[in-house]
């Protein structure tokens, strides 16, 4: 028994999230009110139907989105990609294996004290196999989580077949104090500060653990904004600002309210009319008259995402590296950007993003490049494709169309094959039907890096049981590279064990990199200072009415 799949993933086809810009709410660690908040009105700005807003559950962009608002971080990240204190006081450890976590005063939105118990009993649920949290895998360094999570005897995941769990709480987890938490990790991992700034370590109230269906239809968090009111689905969630909040930059509006579409072209209409304030990805069909039509409105910004196509490597079908290799190679990258993207992206030519430290330009070698003479060769020596006919699955919620027929009408051409999108109404079913394995055929996915660094992608994507490898990977020497990478002393040390391990996915190709992006955004004339970092979130607390 594994914990659920899970990823910070991005619904949408033009963001690109996380680059070198600084995200949260700055590097001040000092406690006390900073500015006024709460007097400025209210905005509006889009995101998609959230899968779960339980912060060890709400793992992709429209949950993290809401959440980003209603909570703080232990840590946060400066320009140069490093973790600075949120509402952690202090983070300390002497061998990178147990650390010390020393918790600044802050309230909940009822008012209560947050306390150490608040992050260990949220972690402790979010770590436990049988809740099935989207966000289990981040507990996996730590002692006890095996035992929490086991496997099924026959290898294959799933609540069904799996023993039941020996353990209910995180051996190597506890509350020192009202103010201390201790972690002990099954082995060093020097980085581990940085990962504590994921959505995922954010705490719960002890009340949340008693009912958490119902805790997450009005979640109560420690952050600069509050639930006004209930999660109204497929329409809104609505927040205001917390008056009492210590932890960073209040709020300069009263009020955010998030309107869920299911149409991005929809979303940008209203932006258009003034009917709504903020959009976090133009659609791809207006990229041409976007920066026209919203003059200096029209934003970009460096980002983390990462856009690939993945195989289904369990599927006979796919099963042959020469295969995916030979895809990869029938796609020209550069033409579909120009035409489709108006060269709002670029072409990603390895498996990690430029903007973390290690990315090696070019590291996907010629797989990454186009070359139809090539593919073809490569695909007739490993024997055709089965029915030679594919498909590439993607959510219609996302604005993906174009790009996926433009893609599919290159295989064609140049592989001499039948290619087809198909599409799934949202992207949390996507990612349902994927995790199941009821959605046959190739499959795009987007992930925003969660923290900077290499073992970010690395990890949950194509570890054999990381959280987002939805595409059935697994690699024992590739897993190996991963975990010494994580273990070593130094970041030089850790990056030389990661560019290791991302050759060999060069060499397997169980996904198809396509592109690296920006956060290509935009607003109204009725907000200024519309900013988004650089894991896809807009920052909430900087928005002011024009």
């Amino acid at each position: 028994m594994r914990g659920a799949k899970s990823a910070k993933w991005v619904a949408g086809a033009i963001v690109v999230a996380l680059a070198a810009t600084a995200c949260g709410s700055g590097s001040d660690e000092g406690n006390g009110d900073k500015g006024e908040g709460g007097k400025g009105g209210a905005f509006s700005m889009n995101i998609a139907e959230p899968k779960r807003l339980v912060p060890q559950a709400a793992t992709e962009s429209g949950g993290s989105q809401v959440l980003s608002g209603l909570f703080t971080p232990l840590v946060e990240f400066d320009a140069q990609n490093q973790p600075v204190l949120a509402a952690a006081e202090s983070i300390e450890s002497t061998d990178n294996k147990v650390w010390t976590i020393k918790l600044k005063d802050a309230t909940w939105h009822d008012g209560t004290p947050v306390t150490a118990k608040d992050y260990v009993g949220a972690w402790n649920w979010g770590a436990y196999g049988p809740n099935a949290a989207d966000g289990n895998y981040f507990f996996g360094t730590i002692q006890g989580y095996d035992e929490m999570n086991p496997v099924d005897p026959d290898g294959e995941e799933g609540p069904k077949k799996a023993p039941e769990p020996s353990a209910k709480e995180l051996s190597g987890l506890k509350a020192v104090d009202d103010k201390t938490i201790e972690v002990t990790l099954k082995a060093p991992f020097a980085g581990y500060k940085s990962v504590l700034g994921y959505t995922v370590f954010y705490p719960m109230p002890q009340s949340a653990l008693t009912d958490i269906k119902a805790y997450e239809e009005a979640p109560i968090g420690q952050g600069p904004f509050q639930m006004d009111g209930k999660w109204e689905h497929d329409k809104a969630v609505k927040v205001k600002a917390y008056a009492d909040y210590k932890l960073g930059d209040k709020p300069k509006v009263d009020a955010v309210e998030f309107r869920i579409y299911q149409d991005q072209n929809t979303a940008y209409n209203d932006l258009l009319a003034n009917n709504l304030d903020v959009v976090d990805q133009i659609p791809t069909e207006v990229m041409g008259t976007a920066p026209s039509e919203l003059g200096d409105r029209f934003k970009s910004s460096e980002a983390s995402t990462f856009q690939f196509v993945a195989f289904p490597t369990y599927d006979k079908k796919f099963s042959d590296p020469r295969v995916r290799k030979a895809i990869s190679m029938a796609i020209d990258r550069d033409e579909i950007i120009k035409v489709v993207f108006q060269n709002s992206q670029s072409s990603a030519d390895a498996f990690v993003s430029p903007v973390v430290g290690g990315y090696r330009e070019g590291a996907c070698g010629d797989a990454c490049k186009f070359n139809p003479t090539e593919a073809k060769k490569l695909l007739a020596e490993a024997g055709g494709i089965e029915g030679n006919k594919i498909n590439i699955g993607h959510n219609a919620d996302g604005g993906h169309e174009q790009w996926i027929n433009a893609t599919c009408d290159q295989l064609k051409k140049n592989l001499g094959i039948e290619c087809v999108g198909q599409a799934v109404p949202k992207f949390a079913e996507l990612l349902k039907q994927v995790e199941e394995k009821k959605f046959s055929g190739m499959f795009r996915l987007g992930w925003i890096m969660d923290y900077p660094s290499m073992e970010n992608y690395l990890g949950p994507l194509f570890s054999t049981d990381g959280s987002s490898n939805y595409y059935g990977y697994s690699n024992k020497d590739f897993d190996r590279l991963v975990q010494e990478g994580r273990e070593a002393k130094t970041e030089a040390e850790a990056i030389t064990k990661w560019q290791a391990a991302e050759d060999i996915l060069v060499k397997d190709m169980p996904v198809i990199p396509l592109r690296f992006g920006k956060n290509v955004f935009g607003h109204s004339t009725n907000v200024k200072n519309v900013e988004m970092n650089l894991f896809n979130q807009v920052e909430l607390t900087k928005v002011e009415k024009a």
